[in-house]
């Protein structure tokens, strides 16, 4: 066999999708837990079976630790046993926020794991990276095929089919790419929030200078993580008038009590990409993923 994707069962749907739409055969990953809490990993190969030529490997990073050692086991055990080309897709990509030491000794984490990627796979596909003071997917995994997309213009469609006079709004200025790659081709009116965070999940926001009063407003950020910015934006958004706030992410990580936070500030519709597997997913990125995979196989 030429080409094979391989997929863990836990996110077995998206990875189908992908399969699917590149033509590519796929196989799951077997996993077995110690109790010592060690993985046992086996590759779907039968007795006296080839691994494939290149093998695509489809896994997200949200919970990353033990993810990124599920990697190092994969890419080191196929390159033995004979793959020539590894390709990562990982729809979600971890540590990418800290770019640059804040405080000294801070490891800038962005650039170890990109290095170690790099360092494991011949290609790498993502969507949405947080990539706040570096330009390109490059320069954090130097690699010559690290792909970016964006799922911005997909959810716009989305939000199109639901609202077609909805206002854009980002809830901080990191958010402004992807406001207006969504705000363009539908000729949104869209603005972004000025966010001071106080902590992790303390944060201030000041709404843009916009009427709000009886407008249909969709928060839309490449991540929702502790809810704690969204939920701010949208009850000061209601405040000011607005008939109702929806939320559109590309990442839906809402972790601990995140998804309640929001729902609990008045959001109504919460929509995202089925980057992370979440109740709210309402766009596939298979068509999109799989566009960028092709030029990889060779």
């Amino acid at each position: 066999m030429q080409n094979q994707l391989l997929y863990f069962d836990d996110e077995r749907a998206a990875a189908l999708r992908l399969a699917e739409a590149s033509g590519l055969a796929a196989a799951a990953v077997e996993r077995h837990r110690f109790p010592d809490d060690e993985l046992r990993l086996c590759l779907p190969l039968g007795e006296g079976e080839a691994i494939a030529e290149q093998l695509v490997i489809y896994r997200g990073l949200d919970h990353p630790n033990e993810k990124l050692v599920e990697l190092l086991l994969i890419a080191g055990e196929a390159r033995r046993l004979g793959a020539r080309r590894l390709i990562l897709v990982t729809p979600y990509p971890a540590y990418m926020r800290q770019d640059i030491a804040f405080n000294p000794g801070e490891v800038v984490s962005q650039r170890v794991l990109g290095q170690l990627l790099a360092s494991q796979f011949d290609g790498l596909i993502t969507v949405d990276p947080h990539l706040h003071r570096v330009a390109t997917l490059q320069e954090a995994v130097p690699l010559e095929d690290a792909v970016t997309l964006c799922a911005a213009p997909a959810l716009a469609r989305l939000i199109a089919e639901r609202h077609t006079d909805a206002l854009l709004i980002g809830p901080d200025a990191e958010a402004l790419q992807w406001i207006e790659a969504a705000a363009v081709e539908h000729g949104f009116e869209h603005g972004v929030c000025n966010k001071v965070r106080h902590g992790d999940r303390q944060v201030d926001i000041a709404l843009p200078p916009l009427a709000f009063a009886g407008r249909h407003v969709v928060l839309l950020d490449d991540v929702a993580s502790s809810g704690r910015t969204l939920a701010n934006a949208a009850e000061k958004l209601l405040a000011a008038g607005a008939a109702s706030v929806d939320v559109a992410v590309t990442h839906a990580l809402f972790a601990d009590d995140a998804l309640a936070v929001i729902r609990a500030a008045g959001v109504g519709q919460i929509w995202s990409t089925d980057c992370i597997a979440h109740e709210s997913n309402a766009v596939s990125m298979a068509s999109q993923l799989a566009d960028a995979l092709r030029p990889l196989l060779r």
